[in-house]
Formats: C-alpha cells, structure tokens, sequence
C-alpha cells in the first residue's frame, strides 16, 4: 500500500501546488489528496486549471464506465458555474 506524505513546508501554495503536480502524473489518487487538505474535486480541477495541467483520465473501459460518465458530466456542469 502506499503513503502519501502531507508535509507542509512555510508555503502552503508550494506543497499544494506539488501534490496537484503528483496527481496529474498519476503518482498519486483524489483519496490521498482529500487525505492531505484537499476538500473538493472543483478546487482540485481550478488548482491544475491554474498550473496548465489536466487531470489523469481512467479508460473508458469496463464495468464502471457508465459512472464515470456520469461523474464527467457533473464535473463539466459544476466548472460552468465556476468564476
């Protein structure tokens, strides 16, 4: 199993902005970012908007993909309402 390491340095922005960078090369997953200070999935999506960097995209593939997307979609319409 693997551990995510929350430790904050003096700049909170530094260490936020290297666990997105984590998550957008799939080192890491959206549980160990909720683990770290990461209170929802927009603030996540705005934080890599902001650094130019997507998401990592699980395959459209297999028994699940009907949820995710679902899960895509709700995502599409909360960034609509997003300043």
């Amino acid at each position: 199993m693997r551990r995510t390491m929350c430790l904050m340095d003096d700049n909170e922005k530094n260490w936020k902005e290297a666990l997105l960078r984590q998550y957008a090369a799939g080192e890491i997953t959206w549980h160990e970012l909720r683990e770290c200070g990461f209170e929802n999935y927009v603030e996540v999506l705005g934080g890599l908007g902001e650094l130019g960097l997507r998401p990592p995209i699980a395959p459209m593939e297999g028994p699940n993909r009907a949820a995710r997307e679902r899960g895509r979609a709700l995502i599409r319409e909360a960034l609509k309402g997003r300043p």
